[in-house]
C-alpha cells in the first residue's frame, strides 16, 4: 500500500510505541504542512526520528490524539477481511467467558480497533465509531461484523464527547436490519431493557456485571439503594438474589421507566421501587426522612472525565460517599463506583474514605472491583482501565 508518512518528534518516546503504547499526541508529532493537510481518518506509515517505521496509523489533525496504532505493518491493507480478523479474535474471547452473546464484542484499543466499541444484545449490535478512521471504514467494519458474529441488525451509536473531541457530528441510526422497542438482557440472574438507539452509551453497562454480582452476594434480605440506578444494573442484580426490597434513584425518567420494565419482566417488580430526582439531593432527602439501607450503591456517571476536572471530581465523589454513608444501617455495606480514569483507584478510594469520614463513619474495604474481562485493559494505556468499585463494611 502506497501510504503517506508521519514522524515522531525528537523529544517524542519511540520505545513506548514499540512496546505497544497506541496513541502519539499532536505535540509528539511533526505537524508539517504535509500532516496537516492529511484528511481526519487517513491512514499513514509513523515513522520515528531516523525514519524507522513504527507501524501504521490513523491520523486525526484535528484532534489531540493526532495518531493511533492501528497495525504494526506499515503495509497492511484495512479492508473488510481485516476487520473481520480483528472483530473474529475480539469475538472468540468473549464466546469462551460467556453462554449468551450478551457481552462487549469490542472495546476500543484493548481489542485492536483503537476509538471503536461495539456492544453485542443478542441478534442486535451497536456500534460507537468514535474515531475518524473508523467512522470513514464504517461500511466495511459493519460487513465484517455481520459476517463474523450474523447479527441480524446494527446500530450506529454516535453520541458522546469523544467523538466531538475529533471533530465528528453526533448521529444515531439502524444501519441494517430492525429494532422495535427495548431490547431484554439477561444478566445475573434478572432481565435488563436496553434502549439501543435513545438510552445512554450503547444502552447498558456491562462493565459493571462483576459488580453487579459481586453486591448481590451481600443482598440476601437486605434493603437496597441503588443510586444513579440508570435502568436498575445494582437493583435488579440485588432483587434476584434475594433483597427484601429495592430502591432505584435517578434523574432520568426513561431510565426508571426501563428499570421498571426490567423488574416487571424479572417477575420483581413487587419488591422494586423507583424515585426520581437529583441524586444528590436524593440522598439528601432519605437522610432527612431517616431511612436506613442495609446495602447502598452508588454508581454515578464520570466526575473526572479528564486530568482537568479531576480535583473538582474527587470532591464530588467525596461527597457522594458522605451522603450516602449516613443512610447504611450499622454494619451495613456501602459500594462506590467510579468510571473516571482521571480518578485512578487510589485517588478514588483516599476520596472515598474521607466522605464515609465526615459522614462520622468506619469501616473496612471488603472489595475492590473492576470492569468485566469483555472489558480488557490494554497494559500500555491505563485509559483503558478506568472502572473501579469499592465495598465497605460500615462498622461504626
Amino acid at each position: 500500500m502506497d501510504y503517506p508518512t508521519i514522524r515522531l518528534m525528537p523529544k517524542a518516546e519511540a520505545r513506548a510505541i514499540r512496546h505497544g503504547f497506541p496513541w502519539v499526541y499532536s505535540d509528539e508529532l511533526v505537524m508539517d504542512r504535509r500532516t496537516r493537510a492529511l484528511a481526519p481518518g487517513s491512514l499513514a506509515v509513523l515513522e520515528d526520528t531516523e525514519r524507522r517505521p513504527l507501524g501504521l496509523a490513523a491520523v486525526n489533525p484535528l484532534s489531540r490524539i493526532v495518531a493511533r496504532v492501528i497495525d504494526r505493518d506499515p503495509e497492511a491493507e484495512i479492508d473488510t477481511a481485516w476487520f473481520a480478523a480483528r472483530i473474529g479474535q475480539a469475538s472468540r474471547l468473549r464466546e469462551r467467558l460467556y453462554q449468551q452473546p450478551f457481552y462487549r464484542l469490542v472495546h476500543a484499543e484493548a481489542d485492536g480497533l483503537p476509538g471503536v466499541v461495539i456492544d453485542r444484545f443478542g441478534d442486535t449490535a451497536v456500534v460507537q465509531p468514535n474515531a475518524a478512521w473508523a467512522e470513514l471504514r464504517l461500511e466495511a467494519l459493519v460487513e465484517a461484523l455481520r459476517q463474523v458474529t450474523g447479527v441480524g441488525t446494527v446500530v450506529k451509536n454516535g453520541s458522546g464527547r469523544v467523538r466531538g473531541l475529533e471533530g465528528l457530528a453526533e448521529e444515531t441510526l439502524v444501519l441494517t436490519g430492525a429494532l422495535e422497542g427495548p431490547v431484554p438482557v439477561p444478566m445475573n440472574g434478572a432481565t435488563y431493557m436496553a434502549d439501543l438507539t435513545g438510552g445512554q452509551k450503547t444502552g447498558l453497562f456491562y462493565d459493571q456485571r462483576p459488580n453487579h454480582a459481586f453486591a448481590a452476594g451481600l443482598a440476601q434480605g437486605a434493603r437496597v439503594l441503588d443510586v444513579f440506578a440508570h435502568v436498575g444494573g445494582f437493583a435488579l442484580a440485588a432483587l434476584a438474589a434475594g433483597a427484601e426490597s429495592a430502591l432505584a434513584v435517578d434523574g432520568s425518567e426513561p431510565a426508571l421507566a426501563l428499570a421498571e420494565a426490567g423488574a416487571r419482566a424479572s417477575g420483581l417488580d413487587a419488591r422494586f421501587a423507583t424515585r426520581k430526582g437529583d441524586a444528590f439531593d436524593t440522598l439528601a432527602a432519605l437522610d432527612a426522612e431517616s431511612a436506613q439501607f442495609d446495602l447502598v450503591i452508588c454508581d454515578p456517571p464520570a466526575f473526572a472525565p479528564s486530568k482537568k476536572a479531576l480535583d473538582a471530581g474527587l470532591r464530588a465523589y467525596e461527597r457522594v460517599a458522605r451522603l450516602a454513608a449516613t443512610l447504611v444501617a450499622p454494619g451495613g455495606y456501602l459500594v462506590l463506583c467510579s468510571c473516571s480514569h482521571a480518578a485512578d483507584l487510589a485517588k478514588f478510594r483516599a476520596a472515598s474514605a474521607r466522605g464515609i469520614g465526615k459522614a462520622g463513619r468506619r469501616g473496612p474495604i471488603v472489595y475492590t472491583g473492576f470492569a468485566g474481562p469483555d472489558h480488557p485493559v490494554l497494559p500500555q494505556l491505563a485509559e483503558s482501565g478506568y472502572l473501579k468499585a469499592l465495598a465497605f463494611r460500615l462498622t461504626e
